[in-house]
């Protein structure tokens, strides 16, 4: 894919390498829908990469709900100046990763942890969530996981300033602020809708 090449430059081997990985064994294991396989680069792994540009230099970033790697793995990939630690709870999804990071070489700035949310101890510069669950409960699970000055990204769809709507009210009573960004990592791809929350 032309467009993932621009993107990925010289990192474009280890993508292609991990949506190799996603269209095998992340469909075997039932991480990944069959149907999905045709949409892995534009749907799944350039989405990702919407918080990229909203990411500092050298940031330690959270992936909670990591799931298939998405969009911790795509990041790692993209951005080497970040450390990232991918937070999953189910046993095969964290072997997944384990594994998936470990054929990448990612070892050394990615880590991965299986725990719940709730129960991470860790704060990060960076907390991001990629379809994990809809904003009013993913705040009670991510916001206390941010470190003093950092920031929420969410990835989320059309419904993002909806959701936003519905947690005003909280953010307000914690003098955090709250917006919703529509971005994209190249202009052949479609917008991304990112709730960012400071």
């Amino acid at each position: 894919m032309e467009i993932a090449r621009d993107v990925f430059g010289d990192s474009y081997p280890l993508a292609e390498q991990y949506v190799d990985i996603l269209a095998s064994r992340g469909v075997d294991w039932g991480l990944i829908g069959p149907r999905e396989v045709d949409r892995l680069w534009s749907r799944h792994v350039l989405n990702s990469l919407a918080i990229a540009p909203l990411i500092g230099t050298g940031a330690t970033v959270l992936d909670v709900g990591s799931g298939a790697g998405l969009p911790g793995l795509p990041l790692a990939i993209h951005r080497p100046d970040l450390s990232i630690t991918l937070l999953e709870p189910l046993l095969r999804r964290a072997n997944f990763l384990t594994q998936a990071v470990a054929e990448l070489g990612l070892d050394e700035r990615v880590s991965v942890v299986r725990g719940r949310a709730e129960e991470y101890r860790g704060r990060h510069r960076v907390v991001t969530a990629r379809a994990v669950a809809a904003l009013p409960k993913l705040l009670g699970w991510c916001l206390p996981l941010v470190a003093p000055g950092g920031e929420f990204l969410a990835i989320k769809g059309e419904s993002a300033e909806r959701e936003l709507v519905e947690v005003r009210k909280v953010l307000r009573k914690r003098g955090l602020a709250g917006e919703v960004l529509t971005t994209s990592v190249h202009a052949g791809i479609e917008p991304t809708w990112v709730v960012r929350i400071r």
